[in-house]
């Protein structure tokens, strides 16, 4: 399963940058260009909905961030002021989802500074 620690679900962040820190259970974490089966790096969506569970993660979209050398934080600088969300989802080496169950969800507020 995959895990959001930071922000936690309802907190208000003060100013633009959001830390996000994540955490897995059950399954290894691999770069993808390791190319492993059995392994999963995170993928995080921020105010977008995440694909369906049976199709590739795109790149070069904005909201999405591939965390592709098996990264468990990623700093997102200059979100805007506003409730947010945040998805993680696991995907395997091909950035296709592992299982429903590999995903996150949490809500956060950014308030300016």
């Amino acid at each position: 399963s995959a895990t959001i620690n930071s922000p936690a679900e309802g907190d208000t962040v003060r100013g633009s940058a959001v830390h996000v820190a994540l955490a897995v259970s059950g399954i290894e974490l691999a770069p993808a260009a390791d190319e492993r089966p059995a392994t999963a790096h995170h993928h995080l969506f921020l105010d977008v909905d995440p694909t369906p569970p049976d199709q590739k993660i795109p790149s070069g979209v904005t909201g999405i961030v591939h965390l592709g050398r098996a990264q468990t934080e990623y700093h997102w600088d200059s979100v805007t002021a506003g409730p947010h969300r945040i998805i993680a989802v696991l995907a395997d080496w091909q950035h296709v989802p592992i299982a429903s169950a590999a995903t996150d969800t949490v809500r956060f507020v950014v308030q300016p500074q």
